[in-house]
């Protein structure tokens, strides 16, 4: 069952400049959602970002807005953005089925929003490498209970390899230099 780029839409939840400094291994996380967005973008594989309160939180970080069309990026007042109305639409007008998930925070939106979506779509795979929370305890508590809710736990790398699914192409060699 692997993931497939033709049924796949990479949602980025609440990657916002002032919630951010925060989150543990912040870095790493906004490296390996910019990866996924950037190889979503060149495999053509619809790509949402969520915000939360941006008027407290800010806006999504820069390194990921120039991958994020600006009719992409959904303001949420929930913390499960799949129980948001314009989300809900703006998702169901792209018609994927499979939802490729990272973000924050691990144990409250990401996680909210994982379960509501679970329940809108066969499949929802959690990005471990671009997931996190304030703090590691919550982060790990949290992909516990989504792999017990029936999530997949997947990494950038995976997700990516997936979607490509050979080498001999042209996606594979542009995406390359981004993989090492």
């Amino acid at each position: 069952m692997l993931l497939e780029r033709e049924r796949s839409c990479l949602v980025l939840v609440d990657l916002q400049r002032n919630l951010l400094p925060a989150i543990d291994s912040a870095a790493q996380v906004v490296e390996r959602a910019r990866l996924l967005a950037a190889a979503a973008k060149r495999l053509q594989v619809p790509v949402l970002a969520t915000e939360q309160y941006p008027a407290g939180l800010g806006t999504t970080v820069p390194e990921l807005l120039e991958l994020v069309a600006p009719g992409d990026i959904l303001v949420k007042h929930r913390f499960a953005a799949g129980d948001e109305p314009a989300f809900r639409e703006r998702l169901a007008g792209i018609g994927r089925a499979d939802i490729v998930l990272a973000g924050c925070e691990a144990h409250v939106c990401l996680l909210q929003t994982a379960l509501s979506l679970k329940a809108q779509v066969p499949r929802v795979a959690i990005v471990t490498d671009a997931v996190s929370s304030r703090r590691a305890s919550d982060r790990e508590a949290a992909l516990r209970r989504l792999a017990a809710e029936g999530c997949e736990l997947v990494t950038a790398e995976m997700v990516i390899f997936e979607w490509l699914r050979h080498a001999p192409s042209p996606e594979f060699r542009d995406l390359l230099p981004l993989l090492k």
